[in-house]
């Protein structure tokens, strides 16, 4: 039905970088979710009531809240495709990561509702009134969760979306409430064993957990996270493809919602090379980077000796000091200059999160090991740490 939709209401619906795209997709499968959501609200709530169910009637308002989850899905697509103004610069993108936030509290608080009525069940269990009809509707309940699980699941993954991929975890989650809540009228009818208060209990827990899950996914983003390795590695193939790049560091990739990054990095090239071929190879490299992956991009040049022995010597010296600390370290921007009768030597060290020992006490090592070489220089030894 979806791609159906799709077909007739959205055009080049198979872009799915493109952003108009993306955004009448997140809009299209968010109504489609409110109306699903609320048909199966209705009949499970119908149902639950008739038959004095807490876990049907819990599992009716988990439907409900999906509805609502649907809605803020759909808005928060829709703000997201604002253009860039004078307060946001940088776009309404991150909007969709926060409409997967909300999606995510909906659907914990529901667990912990549903948890408090199941507790009351437990404690003062009441007659369950089960019928043909009870099954019919949490059977076709479980073939319309599956559904949407796929469908969000698809597109999803197809447009990158967190809200989807939110939404398909909840709908698997809702099919085991689902199937709990039969495997209570069941027991009931068989043996006469009223567990509905604890199946409730049970789907409690697994909407929770989803919930979690799906907070997990939206608020990640939000905080700003480390960029996929297989776009850093693309990246870094790009670069390097020019033959006068020697080397690239202080790569970062800031993510403003998705398809919508702000790449920046340093480029190492001979210092033989005139400021402007130097400009010039900037402009090519941040096209190149700007249309193949849709970002903002911005190229530093650094310039590197490549003849200067006495520079390596120092190079190599400060990186198996850092080797000795950790393997993971690393050194760049690394010069030595002569001025008013003074030698300066400056460079970056570039070390792993989480080591025991601080930037000081590095810095320190650092100083000491050149001191021991030359102790007329002085050094200006800059901090980084390394991410990618």
């Amino acid at each position: 039905m979806i791609g159906l939709l799709a077909k007739t209401f959205i055009k080049n619906h198979t872009d799915y970088s493109d952003r108009s795209v993306r955004t009448r997709y997140g809009i299209l499968i968010g109504i489609t979710g409110i109306v699903l959501n609320f048909l199966l609200f209705a009949g499970k709530l119908t149902v639950g009531i008739l038959a004095s169910s807490v876990s049907v009637v819990a599992d009716a308002f988990n439907n409900l809240s999906d509805a609502g989850s649907s809605l803020v899905s759909a808005v928060g697509f829709r703000i997201a495709a604002i253009p860039a103004d004078s307060k946001h610069p940088y776009g309404h993108g991150r909007a969709e990561y926060l409409a997967g936030f909300i999606v995510s509290v909906s659907i914990i608080l529901t667990a912990f509702e549903i948890g408090k009525e199941s507790i009351v069940k437990i404690i003062t269990p009441e007659y369950i009134n089960v019928t043909p009809l009870s099954f019919a509707v949490l059977g076709i309940s479980i073939l319309v969760k599956l559904y949407i699980f796929s469908y969000n699941r698809k597109y999803g993954r197809l447009i990158d979306s967190a809200p989807m991929k939110a939404t398909a975890t909840d709908s698997l989650s809702d099919c085991v409430s689902t199937l709990s809540a039969i495997a209570a009228f069941t027991v009931y009818t068989v043996w006469n064993i009223n567990i509905d208060g604890y199946i409730g209990l049970l789907i409690a827990i697994v909407i929770l957990r989803a919930g979690i899950e799906a907070a997990k996914m939206s608020v990640t983003p939000l905080l700003g996270e480390k960029a996929d390795d297989e776009l850093i590695a693309g990246i870094r193939h790009d670069v390097l493809a020019h033959k006068e790049v020697i080397g690239i560091h202080d790569l970062t990739v800031h993510n403003y919602g998705v398809n919508r990054n702000n790449i920046s990095l340093h480029a190492e090239l001979p210092a033989a090379m005139s400021f402007t071929e130097a400009h010039e190879l900037a402009d090519i490299i941040e096209n190149e980077l700007r249309d193949k992956y849709s970002a903002s991009v911005l190229v530093h040049m650094d310039p590197v000796n490549e003849d200067n022995d006495e520079e390596e010597i120092c190079a190599k010296m400060m990186l198996e000091t850092l080797k000795e600390i950790d393997s993971g370290t690393d050194i760049h921007d690394l010069r030595l200059m002569e001025r008013d009768g003074k030698r300066y030597l400056s460079f970056d060290a570039e070390v792993p999160f989480g080591l025991k020992i601080t930037d000081d006490v590095i810095r320190k090592r650092l100083t000491d090991r050149l001191a021991e070489y030359d102790s007329s220089l002085i050094t200006t030894i800059s901090i980084d740490k390394k991410v990618y």
